[in-house]
C-alpha cells in the first residue's frame, strides 16, 4: 500500500485508443513524507550489502513481471512492444551497474595520519529523496535515480509522471515485493502541483529529476535558497548531429533517423537538428526521405511490428503541428510533411524540414519527429551551428575524420558525444547527463553514486593525543 490519499483522482489514457487504463487518487504528500522520514533512520542503518541484496531482488522480481510491465508501458506510453522489453530489460541491467557504481566511486578510503592516527573518508545517504519521473521512459528513467538512492541508504518517494502513473505503480510493487517496504520506496499519485508540493516541503532532503527544461528550470529556481538540498537534474536537448565527409551514406541515414524518430522523437537524446556539409546534402536527403518514408508509425501491438507508436497524447500532437506549420510559416522547406492521419489519436508520421533559410531558428526542444536540417560550408560554421543552442545534452559526429573528431570532441558543449553513433541510447555504464539547460552538472547513470551520497571526512585515534606547543606562559602562571 501506499500513503493514505485523498482528493481528486489522475487518469491514465492509452494513446493508441484514447481508452482509459488506470485511476486513482491523489496521494497525500504529507502524510507520505512523514512515513518516509518515520522509516528511513532503521533502513539507512542497515547493512550495505543488506541494502544491494534488496536491490537485486527488485531486479528478480522485475523479470517476473517482465511482460506484464513491458504490455503497461505499450499501453501507457504507446511505445512499440519491442521497445517496452528493451525498458524492462535496461531497469534490470541498471541493478548491477548502481552496485558498481556505488562501489567505485564512493569507496571508503583509509590513510595514515600524524601521531599515529587515521584519516578516512566514507559516505552517507542524504535523507529523504524525492524522485520525479517523466513519462516517455516511465520505468527505465526514475529507476535510473531510485537504486542508485535506495543502496545509497536513501527513502525515496517516487512520483511518476501523471501521464504514466500506472508503469510507476507496478515499478513500486516490484520493490514492495523484494523486501523494500512501501515506506522506504514510496509510490505517490499526483499531477504538477503534488510534484510542487514535494519539491517544496521541508521534509525532503533532495529532489532527483528527469523531464523537461522548463520543469527543471522551475525546480531550481525553488530551491536556489536550499543549498542544503541535493538536486539532480536530468532535461532534454536541442541535440545536434553533424554529417560531414563520408561514403556510407546507407549507415549514416540509418543513424540519422534511428536517432531523430525512436520512441516518435520522445527522448531527451533524440536528435533534433542534422547539420550537413552542403557538398553532402543533395546525396544524403533522399536517402533519408526514403528511409523515413518506411517507417510504421501505429499502436504499439501492431502487425508488423512498428518503428514508432503514437506521441504521449493530443496536445503534445497539437503543438508538434503548431510547430512544424510554424517553422514552414518562418521560412522552412519541408522535405517531408507531418502527418497526422486522425485528429483525434496523437499519431504523428516522422517529419523533415530544411530550416537553413530561417534567420531566426527557435532553439527550443520540439519533443516529437520533427528533424530539421540545416546546410554549413565548412568544419568550423558546423561547430559553431552545433553550439547555437542553450542545452548542451547529446551531439554526434558521423563521417570526417579523426582529426575532425577531435576537433569536435573539444570544441561542441554536450554531455554525450559520439562518433559515428547516434545520439540516442548512451550507456548507463558511463556518465548520461549535460549542460546549459539540459542539467545541473550532476550526471546521472554511472555518475547517479555522486548525488545519491555525500562524502564524509574523519581524523580518528584511538585515544585522545594532544599538546599545546607554543603560545603558553611559563609555568604555572
Amino acid at each position: 500500500m501506499s500513503a493514505p490519499v485523498f482528493g481528486p483522482e489522475i487518469v491514465s489514457f492509452e494513446p493508441a485508443t484514447g481508452k482509459e487504463i488506470w485511476r486513482a487518487p491523489v496521494s497525500d504528500i504529507d502524510e507520505a513524507i512523514k512515513r518516509a522520514r518515520r522509516a528511513w533512520p532503521a533502513w539507512a542503518a542497515q547493512p550495505l550489502s543488506t541494502r544491494m541484496e534488496l536491490v537485486r531482488r527488485f531486479a528478480n522480481e522485475v523479470r517476473k513481471d517482465a511482460e506484464k510491465l513491458a504490455t503497461m508501458i505499450s499501453r501507457e506510453t504507446g511505445k512499440p512492444q519491442w521497445e517496452a522489453a528493451a525498458e524492462v530489460e535496461s531497469v534490470i541491467a541498471k541493478v548491477e551497474v548502481s552496485i558498481r557504481a556505488f562501489a567505485e566511486r564512493t569507496a571508503q578510503r583509509r590513510f595514515d595520519n600524524a601521531m599515529q592516527g587515521t584519516s578516512a573518508v566514507r559516505h552517507k545517504p542524504h535523507g529523504v529523496l524525492a524522485v520525479l519521473g517523466p513519462f516517455n521512459y516511465p520505468a527505465h528513467l526514475p529507476n535510473a535515480h531510485i537504486v542508485p538512492a535506495l543502496i545509497a541508504g536513501n527513502a525515496v518517494i517516487f512520483k511518476p509522471s501523471e501521464k504514466a502513473p500506472a508503469t510507476g505503480e507496478m515499478l513500486q510493487r516490484c520493490f514492495n515485493r523484494a523486501g523494500i517496504t512501501s515506506a522506504i520506496m514510496q509510490f505517490v499519485c499526483g499531477g504538477p502541483e503534488e510534484g510542487k508540493q514535494l519539491v517544496a516541503h521541508d521534509g525532503i532532503d533532495g529532489v532527483l529529476f528527469t523531464g523537461s527544461a522548463n520543469t527543471g528550470i522551475n525546480i531550481n529556481r525553488k530551491l536556489a535558497t536550499r543549498p542544503d538540498k541535493i538536486v539532480a537534474l536530468e532535461m532534454g536537448g536541442n541535440n545536434p548531429v553533424v554529417l560531414w565527409d563520408t561514403p556510407k551514406l546507407t549507415d549514416a541515414a540509418a543513424l540519422i533517423v534511428r536517432s531523430a524518430f525512436s520512441t516518435a522523437g520522445q527522448r531527451c537524446t533524440a536528435a533534433r537538428r542534422l547539420i550537413v556539409k552542403s557538398s553532402m546534402y543533395d546525396s544524403i536527403v533522399p536517402e533519408l526521405k526514403s528511409l523515413a518514408d518506411r517507417l510504421i508509425f501505429a499502436e504499439p501491438f501492431a502487425e508488423p511490428a512498428p518503428f514508432m507508436g503514437p506521441v504521449i497524447d493530443n496536445a503534445a500532437a497539437d503543438g508538434l503541428t503548431e510547430s512544424f506549420l510554424y517553422l514552414l510559416s518562418r521560412g522552412g522547406k519541408a522535405i517531408k510533411h507531418l502527418v497526422r492521419p486522425d485528429e483525434n489519436l496523437p499519431f504523428l508520421s516522422p517529419a523533415i524540414i530544411d530550416t537553413t533559410a530561417m534567420p531566426d531558428r527557435p532553439d527550443v526542444e520540439l519533443f516529437g519527429p520533427i528533424l530539421q536540417v540545416i546546410k554549413v560550408d565548412d568544419f568550423d560554421q558546423a561547430i559553431a551551428e552545433a553550439n547555437n543552442t542553450r542545452f548542451g545534452l547529446a551531439a554526434s559526429l558521423i563521417g570526417g575524420t579523426p582529426q575532425e573528431y577531435n576537433r569536435f570532441w573539444a570544441n561542441v558543449r554536450a554531455g554525450v558525444i559520439n562518433w559515428n553513433k547516434g545520439t540516442i541510447g548512451p550507456s548507463h555504464a558511463a556518465p548520461v547527463g549535460g549542460i546549459g539547460l539540459s542539467g545541473n552538472h550532476r550526471p546521472t547513470g554511472y555518475y547517479a553514486a555522486d548525488y545519491c551520497a555525500y562524502p564524509v571526512s574523519s581524523g580518528e585515534l584511538d585515544q585522545p593525543r594532544a599538546l599545546i606547543g607554543i603560545g603558553l606562559r611559563s609555568g604555572g602562571e
